[in-house]
């Protein structure tokens, strides 16, 4: 069975995007870079790769990712920023996307856990904090990418009401950059 890996930035006091959506604050540069480029290339947008000499790399981690509406439309964005994986975005009011991002408007638990039953690499939830709050009790794996800096206020790594969920910590790494890299794994799955 595949597992559901929420892999995402966040700041310190756990929001994992500014009020207005942006993430510039969160850091893209620094020595864990070399970290992500290295085990997760998976996870860099087409632009991204195409830029690193990363577009024959194949994909150690994941082979479907799964997005909200915000962040697949973050401003600036591609209309297929990940083609290396299979795309899905959950949105109940997108619509003209290309041919090979696929819009899910109804049930994303039961996509979800159709989607995991599937053979293949893992699927990465990339954001937003409502689609991970909705997706809670089927999320196997937080890839936790924690940067010092102190936002304030924004978007939640977990926007919305559901119940608890203990994860076990399963490693951490602290980089120079000041960047800390948490793995917890779902203690009930």
């Amino acid at each position: 069975m595949r597992t559901l890996t929420y892999y995402v930035a966040a700041s310190v006091d756990g929001f994992i995007a500014a009020a207005d959506g942006s993430f510039d604050a969160l850091m893209l540069d620094g020595d864990h870079m070399a970290m992500i480029f290295s085990e997760y290339p998976d996870t860099i947008p087409a632009q991204g790769r195409e830029a690193l000499g990363l577009l024959d790399v194949p994909n150690p981690n994941f082979d479907t990712i799964l997005m909200g509406r915000a962040t697949y439309q973050v401003p600036g964005g591609l209309p297929s920023p990940y083609p290396h994986l299979r795309q899905y975005v959950v949105s109940s009011t997108l619509t003209g996307t290309p041919d090979d991002v696929e819009v899910v408007s109804g049930d994303v638990l039961g996509k979800v856990r159709e989607l995991k039953a599937e053979d293949g690499l893992g699927i990465w939830l990339c954001g937003g904090g409502k689609l991970a709050a909705a997706l809670l009790p089927e999320i196997d794996e937080l890839v936790l990418k924690v940067n010092p800096v102190v936002l304030g206020r924004g978007i939640p790594l977990f926007d919305g009401g559901f119940p608890a969920a203990r994860f076990t910590l399963e490693g951490t790494r602290v980089f120079e950059s000041g960047v800390a890299v948490m793995t917890y794994r779902n203690s009930a799955a």
